[in-house]
């Protein structure tokens, strides 16, 4: 693994490409594309036709809401006109606004989707927990002034690893068929004045790491106990938790994929985080059905209960 990677000038790319995106999704109304406001998707669908000279549509791994970052977002489509990897990379970013960037690409096999294909997503949520109010960090953290409690953050949130029903921190205007979800892991860590919530798992609602940061906050700020969030996930009921946490805070910073689509790995973003030294795609994948179905091996075992089959993700 390697920070930097020699882009080749020469060979022209075809087919099939994936990219790897970082965004600051501070000035737009999210991922997907929409008539009448500002999407990343479209920027970088512009941006890409403009290199290719034909129209270009992208699909993603997953689609954040309005205001949230990205450090690994990936996305693929089919090369109109091929081009080498050097004009994709600095040709594209040559056309997109400042706070969007083509990381990396790669050619990948016609079967490759970055939506259906992902075997997980990892999320990290940043609290500036001091008393004065942030200023060079104020775009990608969210501000908490009262002290919090990391330690009690991180018990109360374990009950929420493993497969649930998330009706709880799902917003009212959710579409996903099934509130049903896999948390393979949930952490909630202390470094200095900085509070990470940390969270991987197939596939998550609308807001609902959002509406989880929110109830955490309140454990930390001790105003409920480590049984708190227990409490709200049997409730099933969104109207009796705590306030949906701002959207600056939240970091969309992996799509883990099976080794074989021969995706690169990087630092483990933001780059706020860096000196925790983790790359993309370093922790086992828990053993269950989504998994191995994603994978596209023989799933043995199911359960009404799993979202394995519903080829939504968020």
């Amino acid at each position: 693994m390697t920070l930097f990677r020699l882009l080749d000038d020469h060979h022209p790319l075809k087919g099939r490409l994936a990219l790897g995106v970082e965004y600051d999704g501070s000035a737009y109304c999210g991922w997907q594309r929409l008539k009448h406001a500002p999407s990343i998707q479209a920027a970088l669908e512009r941006a890409l036709s403009k290199v290719a000279s034909r129209p270009v549509t992208v699909h993603a791994s997953g689609r954040t809401d309005s205001g949230v970052h990205a450090t690994r977002q990936i996305v693929h489509f089919d090369v109109p006109s091929p081009r080498s990897q050097k004009a994709w990379v600095f040709g594209v970013n040559a056309n997109l606004p400042r706070d969007i960037a083509v990381r990396w690409v790669r050619e990948v096999p016609d079967d490759f989707h970055a939506r259906f294909k992902a075997l997980a997503r990892r999320y990290r949520y940043i609290i500036l927990n001091q008393p004065s109010r942030p200023v060079l960090e104020r775009a990608n953290a969210t501000w908490c002034r009262d002290p919090l409690d990391a330690e009690a953050m991180h018990r109360a949130a374990q009950v929420l690893v493993g497969e649930h029903d998330f009706s709880s921190f799902r917003a009212a205007g959710c579409q996903s068929k099934t509130p049903w979800r896999h948390l393979h892991f949930i952490e909630v860590h202390r470094h200095g004045p900085l509070i990470v919530i940390d969270v991987q798992g197939n596939a998550f609602l609308h807001h609902m790491i959002r509406n989880i940061a929110g109830a955490l906050v309140t454990v930390g700020r001790g105003e409920r106990g480590d049984d708190y969030l227990a409490e709200l996930l049997a409730l099933k009921d969104r109207t009796r938790s705590d306030v949906t946490a701002p959207a600056c805070g939240l970091h969309f910073v992996d799509s883990l994929y099976d080794d074989s689509w021969g995706l690169p790995r990087e630092p483990l973003g933001p780059n706020l985080l860096a000196f925790l030294g983790e790359w993309t795609g370093e922790r086992e994948l828990p053993n269950c059905p989504m998994v191995e179905f994603r994978r596209g091996r023989p799933v043995t075992e199911t359960r009404a209960s799993d979202p394995q089959l519903e080829e939504k993700s968020s």
